[in-house]
C-alpha cells in the first residue's frame, strides 16, 4: 500500500499531514485546523507537491468551515457574507507558493462552486466542503490514469538498449512525485508505479535533488517502502549514469505547464532534459490537467519562487559553506518544450505536432 501523506476525515471534520520535514527519520502527523495552519505548512514545505498543496489548502478551509470558523450564521442574507469569506481565505492560501498553478486552479475552480449556490450561509459552506472533499478523491483517480497513460507511452516509444529486452525500462526521476506529493499514487513516481506493476520496470534511478533533497529524503522512501527495485544518485551523477546505462526515459513532474508546453518544475528539471536529448532518452512530464496552465502562453511568463539562501548554506543547523557568500536558490527551472517529448495527463498523452508544438487545449 503506498503511502498516505493527507489524512482527512469530514465527521467530525479533521486534517493531518505527514510532515516531510521529518522524512525519512520519523513519520509524524501534524494537525491542520485552520487556513493559517495550512499556509505555515505548505510556506515551510512540511507539505509539498504541486497536487498535494492544491488539496491540502482547500481541505484546510474545508475543516476550518466545518468546525464553526468563518461566518456561522444560516440566515438566507448571510450567504454573502459566507461567499466573501471562502474567497478571502483562498486568495491568503494561494500566495504561500505562488509558481505551483494548481493550488491557483484549485481557488478559482472552489470560487466558483460558492458563487454558484445561492441558499444559505449553511448551503454555501456545505457545497464547499462537498467540492474540497471530491478534491480529494479526483486526484488519486487522475494519478492513476497519469500512471497508465504514461507507462503505455514509454513502452510504446521509448528506445531498446543494446542488451535490453523490449518492453522492460530502466528510468530516471528527480525530486518526489509520488504520494507523498499528492492524495495518493503520484503523477511521474505513478507512472513508475505503473510500470512496476506491470512487470515492465528493469531499474529506477532517482536524483538526490538538492538542495532540498526531496529525492534522497522524499523519493527514496517511497521506493524503499513499495520494494521498486531503485538506486539514488546525485543531481551531478546523471551525465555520467545515463553514457553508462540503457536510460528508457527521464519522467518528471510539473508545477505549471504553459499554454505552448514549457514546464516549471524543480530546480534540476531542465538540466535533465538537456542530458536527455543528447543521450537519446525520451523526456516525460506527468501533469494532471490542473497544472496545465492556459492562461501563461510560455514558461517566460511564469513566475519563479527563490527560496531562502540558507537550504543552500546549511544541513539542517549544520553549516556547510562559507559565511557571507551570496547564495542563488531558485525553486524551480523552466524546460522548454523543445525539450519535451510527451506530456501524460489524466486525460491522455501530449505530444508535439509537426510544427513541434503541443496542443494541450485538447483536454479542457
Amino acid at each position: 500500500m503506498s503511502l498516505q501523506a493527507i489524512l482527512y476525515t469530514s465527521s467530525p471534520p479533521a486534517l493531518q499531514i505527514l510532515d516531510q520535514l521529518k522524512l525519512p527519520h520519523e513519520s509524524v502527523y501534524v494537525p491542520i485546523r485552520t487556513c493559517e495552519d495550512a499556509y505555515d505548512a505548505i510556506k515551510r514545505m512540511v507539505v509539498r507537491g504541486a497536487p498535494a498543496i492544491a488539496i491540502v489548502a482547500a481541505l484546510a478551509l474545508a475543516v476550518e468551515l466545518g468546525s464553526g470558523g468563518g461566518p456561522s450564521s444560516k440566515d438566507k442574507e448571510s450567504a454573502g457574507h459566507a461567499r466573501a469569506y471562502v474567497h478571502g481565505q483562498l486568495d491568503y492560501l494561494v500566495q504561500s507558493r505562488p509558481t505551483a498553478v494548481n493550488l491557483a486552479d484549485a481557488a478559482g475552480k472552489l470560487k466558483a462552486v460558492v458563487n454558484a449556490e445561492a441558499g444559505s450561509a449553511e448551503t454555501v459552506v456545505g457545497r464547499y466542503v462537498e467540492a474540497a472533499e471530491k478534491m480529494l478523491v479526483d486526484d488519486v483517480k487522475d494519478n492513476e490514469n497519469i500512471g497508465r497513460f504514461g507507462a503505455e507511452w514509454i513502452l510504446g516509444n521509448a528506445k531498446v538498449g543494446e542488451g535490453e529486452v523490449k518492453g522492460r525500462v530502466a528510468v530516471l526521476t528527480h525530486c518526489n512525485t509520488g504520494s507523498l506529493a499528492t492524495a495518493g499514487y503520484g503523477t511521474a513516481l505513478g507512472i513508475i508505479r505503473s510500470l512496476h506493476s506491470g512487470s515492465n520496470l528493469t531499474h529506477t534511478y532517482c536524483t538526490e535533488t538538492r538542495p532540498y533533497n526531496q529525492g534522497s529524503r522524499l523519493t527514496a522512501f517511497e521506493l524503499v517502502h513499495d520494494k521498486i527495485p531503485a538506486t539514488l544518485i546525485t543531481d551531478s551523477m546523471a551525465s555520467s549514469l545515463m553514457s553508462l546505462k540503457s536510460i528508457a526515459a527521464v519522467i518528471v513532474g510539473a508545477d505549471r505547464v504553459a499554454a505552448n508546453g514549457d514546464t516549471a518544475n524543480k530546480i534540476g528539471t531542465y538540466q535533465l532534459a538537456i542530458v536527455a536529448k543528447y543521450h537519446g532518452a525520451k523526456f516525460v512530464v506527468a501533469a494532471p490537467t490542473t497544472s496545465i496552465d492556459m492562461k501563461t502562453a510560455s514558461g517566460k511568463d511564469i513566475v519563479i519562487e527563490h527560496r531562502p539562501g540558507k537550504e543552500v548554506t546549511n544541513v539542517g543547523t549544520v553549516a556547510t559553506a562559507a559565511r557571507g557568500i551570496n547564495v542563488y536558490n531558485p525553486s524551480f527551472d523552466v524546460t522548454p518544450k523543445d525539450l519535451i517529448d510527451a506530456i501524460a495527463t489524466e486525460k491522455g498523452v501530449a505530444v508535439k505536432n509537426a510544427a513541434g508544438d503541443f496542443d494541450l487545449s485538447r483536454f479542457f
